[in-house]
């Protein structure tokens, strides 16, 4: 498997990312707008980054890796391994892991290192309960607040977005689909609004990747972004906080059912 960190292609051979056949690329994003119990981790095989590039983007790389699910939940980072791959010295990655757990995405303890943080059913539907609120929210005053610039670039990052979905490019299409859903969080102008939706939204990206698997999942998000545009040009408060609930939900549910089957995978005999 493939994902993009930089301009070089990074072949990750440790993880589960889904039963899909999607191609996990990220192409070029709009300048304007982008930002078992405890299994082991497997060998991988990466090019070596350079190094003052990686110190200062560390966290980012490793924060991708969860989302897309070369590392994933529950998982238990080597940390030697780590360091070799992404070629620096324990001291940034700790400081980096320190990141990750401060955010909820790895879990470290004294006894058994960092692994994968892994959401239990409640978590998952609490969190995109509350998910779907702040959406809503976000989208009733960006329609009320947002610019025509902001407005013109979501509309090109939902022309890039069709074009992954095009090329069954996964890991780009999500990256502008994310870079969508930011943008009209920061429309809002809410700024305790927009802290409460960055720290959530960074325990939700990895389950959010992943709901786009099935194909006509997939299909109907692209068809609720569609709705999202119509009513932000139409200025619809009221619409919009209405589809971004709906969205949000629905959301909830694809990971429910993925979560139900995936407990149900590991409890089955061998």
């Amino acid at each position: 498997m493939q994902c993009s960190v930089g301009s070089r292609a990074i072949t990750l051979e440790w993880g589960h990312v889904g039963r899909s056949g999607f191609r996990m690329q990220n192409a070029d994003i709009p300048d304007a707008q982008l930002a078992s119990a405890q299994p082991e981790a497997h060998e991988l095989a990466l090019p070596k980054l350079a190094r003052q590039r990686l110190h200062d983007t560390v966290v980012d790389h490793l924060r991708e890796f969860i989302v897309e699910g070369q590392l994933a939940p529950g998982v238990k980072l080597n940390e030697r391994k780590l360091c070799e791959v992404l070629g620096i010295s324990r001291t940034p990655l700790r400081e980096a892991l320190k990141v990750l757990a401060a955010e909820g995405l790895i879990e470290i303890s004294p006894n058994r290192g960092a692994t994968v943080a892994q959401l239990s059913e409640a978590e998952i539907r609490d969190m995109f309960e509350l998910m779907s609120g702040l959406e809503s929210f976000a989208g009733e005053l960006a329609c009320a607040r947002i610019s025509e610039g902001e407005l013109a670039q979501i509309k090109a990052l939902h022309a890039a977005m069709l074009v992954c979905r095009a090329q069954n490019d996964l890991s780009g299409y999500y990256a502008r689909n994310h870079a969508i859903h930011d943008l009209i969080n920061a429309a809002a102008r809410n700024v305790a609004l927009r802290q409460t939706y960055v720290t959530l939204n960074r325990r939700l990206q990895a389950l959010r990747f992943r709901s786009n698997f099935q194909t006509a999942k997939w299909d109907s998000a692209i068809r609720d972004h569609e709705a999202m545009i119509a009513a932000l040009e139409a200025r619809n408060g009221a619409a919009l906080s209405a589809i971004l609930r709906s969205h949000l939900l629905a959301k909830r549910d694809a990971v429910l059912a993925e979560h139900t089957l995936s407990v149900a995978g590991m409890r089955a005999p061998r």
